[in-house]
């Protein structure tokens, strides 16, 4: 990030807060909600994707130790589900990984972007990614591994299933749970293809994230009690406009 103007560095602080909250406060959307913002910013995929990674296993990790020490009487984590995941996702997972090393930044960009698309739509219209058949479940999942291991945006495709399978008060330690050993796996990955981790830009940005953490969690305990339709349609609304203005720019460049 040494090539960004001054300007931006603030701009990218408030990210990393928003992308705090989103992560704690729903569970999921961490990156899908952030990431397109980001690549408006400075379009080099792998120079956030290592960042929000470490963040995403920090925090993850964090939530559910607290979660397990709050109520001793009741896992918080529905180890079944990520048992299945993983044997589903592993051969989709790996695929992604080396394809996200391999390619040009501009096509995993591309890829983001549309994806993203998508699920804007969904929010917009609120008829999020749903399915209760099994095989339909396990392709979701396979094409979340995929996903994820291109660009970690892999959640609107994975939490719909496993809505279906849990109770909501296991939700989001179940899906952190998930998603720190597929991010592990990915940045391990990074590790062992030379890949920059930008661990300098962990000191400023690691604070950021952990305000917006915070913030997160208060709304975590309110989101529990009241229907976030109308909110996932906002955020929806934003992803749409950054994702079209994103693949405009890479049609143009």
């Amino acid at each position: 990030m040494a090539d960004l103007a001054t300007w931006q560095y603030p701009l990218i602080a408030l990210l990393f807060i928003w992308g705090g909250f989103v992560r704690s406060g729903l569970g999921f959307g961490g990156a899908v909600l952030t990431l397109p913002f980001l690549l408006l910013i400075l379009d080099e995929p792998l120079v956030f994707l290592p960042l929000i990674g470490v963040h995403l296993l920090l925090f993850s990790s964090l939530t559910v130790w607290q979660s397990h020490r709050a109520d001793h009487s009741e896992t918080t984590v529905n180890w079944a589900f990520v048992r299945w995941a993983l044997m589903v996702m592993a051969i989709p997972k790996a695929i992604g990984v080396l394809g996200v090393i391999t390619l040009p930044g501009t096509l995993i960009s591309g890829f983001i972007f549309s994806i993203v698309t998508l699920y804007a739509i969904s929010y917009i219209l609120n008829r999020p990614i749903r399915s209760n058949n099994k095989i339909v479940d396990t392709g979701l999942i396979a094409l979340g591994g995929y996903v994820s291991g291109t660009s970690l945006i892999a959640a609107p495709l994975v939490v719909p299933v496993a809505a279906s399978r849990m109770p909501k008060e296991q939700l989001r330690d179940t899906l952190f749970a998930l998603w720190f050993i597929l991010v592990l796996v990915k940045l391990i990955a990074f590790l062992a293809a030379g890949v920059d981790m930008q661990w300098i830009h962990h000191l400023w940005l690691l604070p950021c994230a952990t305000i917006g953490h915070v913030i997160g969690l208060r709304f975590h305990d309110y989101a529990l009690q009241r229907d976030t339709a109308l909110f996932f349609r906002v955020l929806g609304a934003g992803l749409l406009v950054v994702s079209v203005v994103g693949l405009g720019r890479l049609v143009l460049a």
